[in-house]
C-alpha cells in the first residue's frame, strides 16, 4: 500500500521512496520514521487507527487484518472442489473473504465448462436420434397429424356416447 508522507511514499513496512526523480540514490531508501507521529494513522490488528483509539501500535508497525470469514459447509465443499485444500480437515475455521471469492469464481467457471460440455453432448445425441427417426420415416409432422387424428376419433366416440 502506498501512503504519502511529505515528499516520500511508504511502500511497505520499513521502507520509503522519495517522490522526486532527482533525489540522491542513497536517500531513496531509508528506514521508516514514525509516520504515526506525523499525523498519519497506523492501523493495528484491531482495525482502528492508532492515535484515534485506545490501542496504540508501535511506530511503523502495521498488522494484516486477520481472516474474518467463517466458511459454511457449502463454502468448504467449494474450497475442496476447486483444489484450494486437499481434505476437509485442512480448512481453517476462519479464512480470508478473498479466498472464498476466488474459490467461488473458479467454481463458477468450472460449472460453466461442465454445462458447455453437457450441452455439446446433448446436441450430438439429438442429432443421432433425429437421424435414426429419419431412417424410420418418422417426423414431428407425422406425429402431430397422428395425434390430432386420435383426438378427433376420441371426440367422435364421446359425441356418439352422449347421443345414446
Amino acid at each position: 500500500m502506498l501512503v504519502p508522507v511529505g515528499n516520500l511514499l511508504r511502500l511497505r513496512l520499513g521502507h520509503m521512496v522519495r517522490c522526486a526523480p532527482w533525489a540522491p540514490r542513497e536517500a531513496l531508501r531509508r528506514p521508516l520514521e514514525s509516520s504515526c507521529s506525523q499525523g498519519l494513522p497506523c492501523y493495528s490488528s484491531g482495525g482502528t487507527p492508532s492515535g484515534f483509539g485506545p490501542q496504540d501500535a508501535p511506530a511503523g508497525k502495521v498488522h494484516r487484518v486477520p481472516a474474518e470469514h467463517k466458511p459454511s459447509q457449502f463454502d468448504k465443499k467449494i474450497l475442496l472442489w476447486t483444489g484450494r485444500f486437499k481434505a476437509m480437515e485442512e480448512i481453517p475455521p476462519r479464512v480470508p473473504p478473498e479466498m472464498i471469492d476466488a474459490a467461488r469464481n473458479r467454481a463458477r467457471v468450472k460449472a460453466c465448462y461442465i454445462m458447455m460440455g453437457l450441452t455439446i453432448i446433448a446436441c450430438f445425441l439429438v442429432i443421432a436420434s433425429a437421424k435414426r427417426a429419419a431412417e424410420r420415416h418418422e417426423s414431428l409432422t407425422s406425429w402431430n397429424l397422428a395425434k390430432k387424428a386420435k383426438w378427433r376419433e376420441e371426440a367422435a366416440l364421446a359425441a356418439q356416447a352422449k347421443a345414446k
